[in-house]
């Protein structure tokens, strides 16, 4: 029921408080990630991507495992992943089904086995032809209930004035075995267009005493709604946040489609800022070529709303985009995760990690990707990125697309490690691959360097011990290298090897296997 798909390497890095990036996964042209852990146990993590793929950990995400989802009402796309108190993960995602409409529910599968299976699912908002789209969940950490939000399109695409899109409600308090009618929460519409004008991203969020708080984006900019009775009821007119000036339907260079949709979060921690409610956006109001990441907050529940603050640090004039936001609920402190190209004057791209550990007054921001990347617009790269923090443990994950190829990653940098004054991303060694692997008679390491460094290639037995030197220390200068590694020369029984590259101070392990 579940295709193993090739997991090519594993990444570890030491020695130097540098950035430690691991491919999650790169087959099936994923995209739109979504992480989750279980917060009874963090080393359990589950990730998932564009259009089917989801992807297991059960080392807080130093390794991988991917797999195909299958559900009898079809897995097409927008995947989220939410956990409940008892450790169950939630996977929900569009439908695709054989008989029926494209996109016309929302899809909830479970797994209580910490990702190993899933069910065939239950799902919410069929309504005739209308196009569900864009769903996020929250999960009450008291009481188990599963709130769910989304836009619903008359006809997804349609100009036609007469149709509209609205935003959309449903709980579950079951488990996820049964969802509740779908409520309408906004009071004001937008059209169907899937542009600015279009109500879309939905985010919702448990309050400090159940409530339920929901923001999205649309004609009139950000704004928020609420339910202190557990969605039964909400406020009969949404409460205005900020005009979003120029929209959330951006134009960023060799970006195939970019939005800025507001993440919604709220502060449970019991610390100094319990019961803050927080959005992070990005929006273009300082031009098109200069959009920023944003944050706003509440301390009444909702009622008003500080202005906007500027989380990304860089001087103006340059492309953060696609923001996520999390909250760590031991200690209340604030991550966003962003791409970012302040770094340079074409289309370049790094990724970000911003943190607060104040409420939002102050931001750190830190590049944690080792490599930039050069996206291109003929390739889909999705609509969102996604982040978990808890107890310090920090997993972001992100879509890389890079010489037309995709995959996703996340960083596993230790708390300390990066919040060190000392921490900086080693961008000096580029894009690892070691292939084929497994292999019998010869395989290859390439790299690129970004300047020059001493480099070296050995390879490791799974006890540790050295077993051969494939290149010894030399200095190399910028550029792309491809090293061989000729087993049917070296001789190794088939078995596990670790092939360690070192560059300078900043190591690399890649896990290898020789067979006959």
């Amino acid at each position: 029921m579940r295709n193993l798909l090739a997991i090519v390497f594993t990444i570890a890095i030491g020695h130097c408080l540098t950035a430690q990036n691991i491919l999650v996964g790169n087959s099936g042209l994923p995209n739109e990630p979504s992480i989750m852990m279980d917060y009874n146990h963090p080393n359990v993590m589950v990730a998932a991507a564009n259009i089917n793929k989801y992807y297991l950990s059960q080392d807080t995400g130093r390794t991988w495992t991917a797999y195909n989802l299958s559900s009898s009402y079809g897995v097409w796309g927008d995947p989220a992943l939410d956990v409940d108190p008892a450790g169950n993960f939630y996977f929900f995602h569009l439908s695709n089904p054989p008989t029926g409409n494209w996109i016309d529910r929302i899809v909830c599968q479970k797994s209580q086995d910490g990702g190993q299976s899933w069910n065939d699912g239950s799902f919410t908002g069929l309504n005739g032809t209308k196009a569900q789209d864009k769903q996020w969940s929250a999960i009450d950490r008291n009481n188990g209930n599963i709130y769910l939000t989304w836009t619903q399109f008359d006809d997804y695409g349609s100009s036609n004035p007469a149709d509209s899109s609205i935003i959309l409600f449903s709980k579950s308090t079951d488990g996820g075995a049964n969802w509740s009618q779908p409520l309408r929460i906004n009071s004001i519409a937008g059209d169907c267009i899937d542009s600015d004008n279009t109500v879309e991203g939905a985010t919702p969020a448990v309050g400090p005493n159940g409530e339920v708080y929901v923001s999205w984006a649309g004609p009139n900019g950000i704004v928020f709604n609420r339910s202190t009775d557990q969605g039964n009821t909400w406020l009969s007119h949404e409460i205005p946040v900020d005009p979003m000036p120029g929209g959330w339907d951006h134009n960023i260079t060799s970006i195939q489609r970019a939005n800025g949709l507001p993440i919604t979060r709220c502060d449970l921690s019991g610390g100094p800022h319990h019961g803050t409610i927080y959005i992070n956006w990005a929006d273009q109001r300082n031009g098109f070529g200069d959009t920023d990441i944003w944050l706003a907050k509440s301390t009444d529940g909702g009622n008003t709303w500080s202005g906007p603050v500027r989380i990304n640090d860089d001087p103006p004039g340059k492309q953060q985009f696609f923001p996520w936001m999390a909250i760590d609920q031991t200690n209340g402190y604030l991550y966003f995760v962003f791409y970012d190209r302040r770094h340079y004057a074409g289309d370049m791209t790094d990724v970000y990690i911003a943190y607060s550990q104040d409420g939002g007054n102050t931001f750190v921001n830190k590049r944690i990707s080792e490599s930039p990347f050069l996206p291109t617009a003929g390739v889909f790269f999705g609509d969102y990125t996604n982040i978990v923090a808890h107890n310090n443990i920090v997993r972001p994950i992100w879509t890389r697309l890079h010489n037309g190829q995709l995959s996703i990653w996340t960083d596993v940098t230790p708390f300390d490690s990066l919040t060190s004054a000392a921490y900086a991303p080693d961008t000096r060694l580029l894009e690892v691959q070691h292939y084929p692997n497994p292999a019998s008679d010869i395989t290859y390491v390439s790299f690129k360097l970004h300047g020059d460094a001493n480099v070296s290639v050995r390879l490791y037995d799974n006890r540790g011990q050295m077993v051969h030197t494939v290149l010894p220390t030399e200095k190399r200068g910028y550029g792309s290298y491809v090293v061989p590694i000729r087993l049917n020369e070296i001789g190794l029984p088939p078995g596990e090897y670790y092939c360690r590259l070192d560059v300078d101070n900043t190591t690399k392990t890649l896990r290898m296997i020789v067979i006959e």
